[in-house]
């Protein structure tokens, strides 16, 4: 089992905040810090200091961390040019030591996209097949030979296919809660099926789905890494439980069910064991609050009593 923390810097938090958090995140024993890639706050608020981007931050904290995984849950198709995207992630894997993960997705918040001027076309998917074919071919190319490519959307004539990441396979992760062609994609290209803010039960129905999809093309489905990313709200006393809640504009009862994490240690453990059993083999405890520190700390306090 691995445990990662994973933030959403856009709602407001600067690069010293997401530096403080990787670090504790680090010197904690969690396994991974990741971020989403996102340009514009949603909800209430003014996300103030404004935005980070997510590839430039990784390569700030890939030079000032030393162990933790990094990575994207998940960037966009739509924010970059596939190609050069591959030189970014691979340059950020080299400054890490090989720490780095790409995870890919369609991109879903239009008012996002006219905030900021970036094209924002109807159907998407296609555009995630042919990145992801992309790239991992560009990564996968021998050193000494080039790469080119032809698709509807992209194409790529003799490219050097350089620089290659330090990792032999840089992890990729594709998620969401398409039934069909998500599974299909993660069966094809993906190390890692991750599932994002569902219930137990939709959770375990999408593992059977793209286990399935791994069968159907011959793959093992054991070399597929699942995993689920939930909202979590964590703390030793029912104050700090209403403290948090309340910073993030929430209530504890809003939170709770059979989606999130939400309690003190007995009922975190008592969590990630049923997520377990469903076949999780990796948790992002997803925190809103990037001021709050002392949740991170409160994590790692229960860290150690986690099945691993």
């Amino acid at each position: 089992m691995e445990y990662c923390i994973f933030t959403e810097p856009q709602q407001g938090a600067s690069y010293d905040d997401q530096l403080a958090f990787a670090r504790a995140t680090e010197r904690l024993g969690f396994d991974g810090f990741f971020r989403s890639d996102h340009y514009l706050h949603m909800g209430d608020g003014d996300g103030l200091p404004g935005p980070t981007d997510a590839w430039t931050t990784l390569a700030g904290l890939a030079r000032e961390t030393s162990r933790i995984r990094l990575g994207t849950l998940v960037s966009s198709v739509t924010y970059r040019v596939p190609g050069l995207l591959a030189i970014q992630v691979a340059q950020v894997d080299a400054m890490s030591g090989g720490r780095v993960e790409l995870g890919l997705g369609t991109g879903w918040f239009g008012r996002e996209h006219e905030a900021y001027g970036i094209p924002f076309p109807a159907k998407r998917f296609d555009l995630l097949e042919e990145q992801l074919e992309l790239i991992t071919g560009l990564w996968s190319t021998p050193v000494g030979k080039t790469y080119s490519f032809s698709g509807d959307h992209y194409r790529l004539t003799d490219a050097p296919a350089l620089p290659k990441p330090v990792q032999p396979r840089l992890p990729v992760i594709v998620g969401g809660g398409g039934p069909k062609r998500t599974p299909e994609l993660a069966a094809r290209f993906a190390t890692e099926f991750n599932i994002g803010f569902r219930s137990e039960q939709e959770s375990a129905g999408k593992f059977a789905g793209v286990r399935e999809a791994c069968r159907r093309i011959g793959r093992d489905p054991g070399s597929l890494k699942l995993s689920v990313a939930l909202p979590t709200l964590a703390g030793a006393s029912p104050a700090d439980l209403d403290r948090r809640a309340a910073n993030i504009d929430r209530t504890v009862a809003e939170l709770r069910g059979d989606v999130n994490i939400v309690g003190g240690h007995d009922e975190i453990v008592a969590k990630v064991e049923r997520l377990v059993a469903l076949g999780a083999q990796r948790v992002y405890f997803q925190l809103m609050d990037l001021q709050d520190v002392s949740h991170v700390e409160y994590l790692g306090e229960v860290l150690p009593h986690l099945p691993r």
